[in-house]
């Protein structure tokens, strides 16, 4: 198996961490945009809770090898030490990874209640980051 949980050294700029959070909190937005299509609210509410994981990891000092495979679970898998984000929760995070990894590779779409889970986790994760002062 390769080795997919590579972690190199990063030194973000609070700016940029700043900077990540801030575009994560736009994206729950776009996800409730019902003008929009399911898949594309779901694609919206799994870049919140990718980039909110990438700042928490940003802030404690790392971010993953992007050349190597497995950087969107690595970083997903990482919240249990980032965030200290339950296992349990971490499981369905990542198979909120698998489900949009999915929908761009075989054309499935998202149902609506996996969408609303979806959104429910992304807003979950930003308020857990904002209580812990990520990017602030």
């Amino acid at each position: 198996m390769p080795a997919i949980k590579r972690l190199v050294r990063h030194e973000a700029t609070p700016g940029g961490i700043v900077k990540l959070r801030a575009t994560a909190d736009r994206h729950p937005v776009y996800a409730r945009a019902t003008s929009i299509s399911v898949e594309n609210r779901f694609d919206e509410a799994y870049k919140a809770i990718m980039q909110c994981a990438m700042a928490a990891l940003w802030a404690k000092g790392h971010r993953p090898a992007t050349s190597e495979p497995g950087h969107h679970q690595l970083v997903i898998r990482s919240l249990s030490k980032t965030l200290a984000v339950d296992g349990d929760v971490v499981i369905v995070l990542d198979a909120r990874r698998k489900q949009r990894k999915l929908n761009g590779c075989s054309g499935d779409t998202a149902s609506d209640v996996t969408l609303a889970e979806c959104k429910v986790q992304a807003e979950s994760l930003i308020r857990r980051g904002r209580e812990i002062g990520l990017g602030t």
